[in-house]
């Protein structure tokens, strides 16, 4: 067995966590999807998705680096199909940018306008292996301070540590800022070169994340009514972003040579739970 204390300093050391790993076949339900974005249109839908921009000025959680732009096809746009997110490197001022807070990176926020609940989720994605970038595929709920509101992490992935990818759920009892935030990580070597389905199956009694059809994370909803262990039992949002830097994500610094870097999406697909 494992020391406690042991166990706590490895999830300190990351803002990922490696405890709660699983391993069972993943499957899509059958039929089509509840909701689906295939992005094979000539833009991204204003009826599905918005852009956050809302901490530009104040700066984003976790010493992040960039500025998220509005609906600017230089961060975010289809092409072929796909969903780019695209961080550059460039030039930003309150002249262009009214909501500027002193960025030196542009990147894209975008979340879903309808909160979604129990189902089946599945994003097929290609990552940046890029160091400085942090791409996230995630979710939180309308409302509610963090932590307590809970935050669902389908994928997070940090450019100096290229390949491996993170399932996380935070909650007021289990998150990075205690130590004892709830997942599991995984090496998956052509993240970067190949679109991979990330995917989540969320259930009243738990919540299992997985990648091309294979679970790696699973936690139960063990304490029923424990809204500190377990507050996912309300809609929530679904988030795709490509942030630079900051605690996580520029621990290793931000390599400038490196922009543009893009967070390319194929589809999502929602099938809500019958």
């Amino acid at each position: 067995m494992i020391h406690t204390a042991f166990v706590l300093a490895l999830q300190v050391a990351t803002l990922g966590a490696t405890n709660y790993a699983a391993d069972a076949p993943m499957r899509a339900p059958d039929g089509p999807p509840t909701l689906a974005d295939e992005f094979d249109g000539p833009a991204i839908n204003p009826r599905l998705w918005r852009f956050d921009t809302h901490r530009n000025a104040e700066g984003w959680h976790n010493n992040e680096r960039q500025y998220y732009s509005a609906d600017r096809a230089e961060n975010a746009r289809i092409e072929d199909g796909v969903l780019l997110i695209e961080a550059r490197r460039e030039p930003l001022s309150k002249e262009r940018f009214p909501d500027w807070g002193g960025q030196r990176y542009s990147s894209a926020k975008l979340v879903t306008n309808a909160p979604m609940g129990y189902g089946f989720y599945q994003i097929r994605a290609k990552l940046p292996c890029e160091r400085g970038g942090w791409p996230a595929i995630w979710m939180l709920p309308a409302d509610g301070t963090w932590p307590e509101m809970g935050e669902i992490d389908i994928m997070e992935m940090v450019g100096w540590d290229a390949g491996v990818v993170h399932a996380t759920l935070h909650s007021g009892s289990f998150n990075h800022a205690r130590g004892t935030q709830r997942g599991a990580q995984k090496a998956v070597p052509t993240a970067c070169t190949r679109f991979h389905d990330y995917q989540l199956d969320w259930r009243p009694d738990a919540i299992t994340i997985g990648i091309d059809g294979k679970a790696y994370m699973r936690v139960a909803n063990d304490r029923p009514g424990d809204r500190g262990a377990w507050p996912f039992d309300r809609p929530y949002h679904l988030i795709l972003n490509l942030a630079i830097g900051g605690d996580w994500g520029g621990k290793e610094g931000v390599d400038d040579d490196a922009f543009p870097m893009r967070l390319s999406i194929d589809h999502v697909r929602y099938w809500k739970a019958g």
